[in-house]
């Protein structure tokens, strides 16, 4: 499995990946292509994608921890991991290193 997300790639690019994702949300593709074409489409990533892409890229693997994680450029989403779980956040809701939530 294969999910890439990204902040604005190229339209052919973004052509491209539809032959082998979906994009349940414009600049979020999810493939389930096996690893062979997974490692194929990374590397067409980054040979196409230009440093302001901004890509997270979250591969399936078969070693420990089960996946890995890496980008291309600044992403507008950051990592950060709670009870040892990592989890996407979006830069927009960061102030400083906490996460805040609306009380009511």
């Amino acid at each position: 499995m294969l999910v890439v997300i990204a902040n604005n790639i190229p339209p052919a690019v973004r052509g491209r990946m539809k032959l082998w994702f979906i994009e349940p949300r414009p600049n979020v593709f999810i493939s389930g292509i096996n690893d062979s074409v997974a490692d194929t489409v990374v590397e067409y990533l980054y040979k196409y994608c230009p440093v302001d892409s901004g890509l997270m890229v979250f591969q399936k693997t078969k070693k420990t921890p089960g996946y890995k994680v890496f980008g291309v450029g600044d992403p507008k989403r950051s990592l950060v991991e709670i009870s040892g779980l990592q989890l996407v956040q979006e830069k927009d809701g960061l102030k400083g290193d906490t996460l805040h939530t609306e009380q009511k």
